[in-house]
C-alpha cells in the first residue's frame, strides 16, 4: 500500500464530508424504517446475547422454509442502529425471505474484533432460530453496508465450530459486501476515526478479510458506488484481488451512486443492485 499522510486518509474515508447531504440520507432512512415497522410483521429487540447491544429485529418470512437474510448495518463500527435500517429488510421480506437485522455494541465501548465476535453470535442465533420465523438456515445470506460490509466478509471466514460445536462449518456461504472495508490498515491510519476505533496493528491484521485466505465453497458479491472515494473503490476491488474470482464472482462499482445512495439502491424495487442481491439470495 502506498504511504499517505493522515489528511489524505481523512479525505478518502470521511464519507460525511464527501457527501454534504448525508444528514438527509440518514433522516430518510429513519423515516422509511419507522414506516416499515408500522406496516409489516416484525419482532423487535430479540436478544441474541447478554450485552445491551446484542439485540436484533426479525422480519418473518411469509411462508415456511424461506431463504434467510441477515443484514448488518454500517456506521464505522461506532454509530447508527438497526432501527435506521428496517427499510432495507422490507423488499427482501416482500420477496419471501426471513430477514434479521442485528445491532452490536459500538466503539469505543468495544473493539472491532469484539464487534466481529458479537455479529458472529448474531448469525449463529439466526441459523438456530430461523425456522421459528419461517426461515431456512441452510439458505442463509449475509449482507452488510460499509462497516457492515466488512463484518459480512468476516462472517465468511468464521470458524463456526470453534464458536459453537453445534454449528455446521458452512453456516454462511453467501455474502454481499456493499461499500465494504476489507483492509483495516488504512483505517488505523485515518485520524478522525482513531479516537473512537482505537485500531491496533494487531486488530488490523486479524480483522482484515483481504489478508485472509479465500473461504472455500463461498460466494461473495462485492459492490460499491462509482462515485465513492478512490479508496472505497480500491477496497471493493481488493477483496476480489485477495480471494479471486472463484469466490468473489461479482465485483462492481455502480455508476452514479455514492456511499449512502448505494444502500438506498439496494432497497429500491427494480434497481439492478437489488436484482443482484435477489439473485444471490435465491441461487
Amino acid at each position: 500500500m502506498e504511504e499517505h499522510d493522515g489528511a489524505w486518509h481523512d479525505r478518502m474515508y470521511n464519507n460525511r464530508a464527501l457527501v454534504p447531504e448525508h444528514a438527509k440520507h440518514f433522516a430518510n432512512w429513519a423515516n422509511a424504517s419507522r414506516q416499515v415497522r408500522e406496516e409489516v410483521e416484525c419482532v423487535l429487540d430479540v436478544p441474541y446475547g447478554d450485552s445491551p447491544g446484542e439485540r436484533l429485529d426479525v422480519f418473518p418470512a411469509p411462508r415456511a422454509l424461506a431463504q434467510t437474510v441477515v443484514f448488518i448495518h454500517g456506521g464505522y463500527w461506532r454509530s447508527l442502529d438497526k432501527s435506521d435500517h428496517s427499510f432495507v429488510a422490507a423488499p427482501f421480506q416482500d420477496a419471501g425471505a426471513c430477514v434479521m437485522v442485528p445491532n452490536y455494541d459500538l466503539c469505543p465501548a468495544v473493539t472491532i474484533p469484539q464487534i466481529a465476535l458479537q455479529v458472529a453470535r448474531a448469525v449463529a442465533w439466526a441459523w438456530k432460530h430461523a425456522p421459528d420465523y419461517g426461515g431456512d438456515p441452510r439458505q442463509l445470506t449475509v449482507m452488510g453496508h460499509s462497516a457492515g460490509g466488512h463484518l459480512t466478509a468476516m462472517m465468511l471466514t468464521c470458524d463456526w465450530r470453534k464458536l459453537d460445536a453445534d454449528l455446521p462449518a458452512d453456516v454462511v456461504s453467501k455474502g454481499l459486501t456493499l461499500s465494504g472495508l476489507h483492509d483495516l490498515e488504512p483505517i488505523r491510519r485515518t485520524p478522525f476515526l482513531q479516537e473512537t476505533l482505537r485500531v491496533t496493528p494487531e486488530d488490523a491484521l486479524r480483522c482484515s478479510p483481504a489478508l485472509m485466505p479465500g473461504p472455500r465453497g463461498a460466494t461473495l458479491y462485492a459492490v460499491c458506488g462509482g462515485d465513492e472515494s478512490a479508496e472505497f473503490i480500491r477496497q471493493n476491488q481488493l477483496i476480489r484481488d485477495a480471494w479471486g474470482e472463484e469466490v468473489v464472482e461479482v465485483c462492481e462499482a455502480v455508476p452514479g451512486l455514492q456511499h449512502f445512495s448505494v444502500l438506498e439502491a439496494l432497497a429500491q424495487p427494480g434497481h439492478p443492485l437489488q436484482q443482484l442481491a435477489l439473485e444471490l439470495i435465491w441461487r
